[in-house]
């Protein structure tokens, strides 16, 4: 439930405050997402979206973890560098894909449309309601 003059508690137009969620430039996306979770309780669409890009956040964040340690493993139990080096294209492909959801969630974020992305759009509907 968005608050009566379309704003948010920092006094951005609500679609312009969600797509600052998703922007992936200079920390904006998780400094502006922490900000409105903090601040901005009656606004759920806010919420939502702030949420949402925190989950994508750390989802992206956890499984660069993984397939860097991954990689290493195989690059240790191969002794293969060139093998390591292949499957580091899999980091690039996760990078592209990070950027090209949050790029979307801009665009869905600055329509006004609620988009659930897959996995982290329930817990953040949950947890913006909540």
């Amino acid at each position: 439930m968005q608050n009566p003059a379309g704003k948010t508690a920092l006094g951005l137009d609500t679609n312009v405050g969600a797509l600052l969620c998703y922007l992936p430039v200079c920390l904006i996306s998780l400094i502006y997402s922490i900000i409105v979770i903090v601040t901005d309780k009656d606004n759920r669409q806010m919420r939502f979206h702030a949420f949402q890009s925190l989950l994508l956040t750390v989802l992206y964040i956890v499984l660069v973890f993984v397939l860097y340690i991954f990689i290493f493993v195989v690059a240790m139990v191969t002794g293969s560098g060139a093998l390591a080096s292949l499957m580091s294209l899999l980091v690039l492909l996760l990078v592209v894909a990070f950027l090209g959801a949050m790029i979307f969630g801009m665009i869905k974020g600055y329509q006004g449309q609620q988009f659930k992305f897959p996995i982290v759009g329930d817990m953040a509907e949950k947890w913006a309601n909540g």
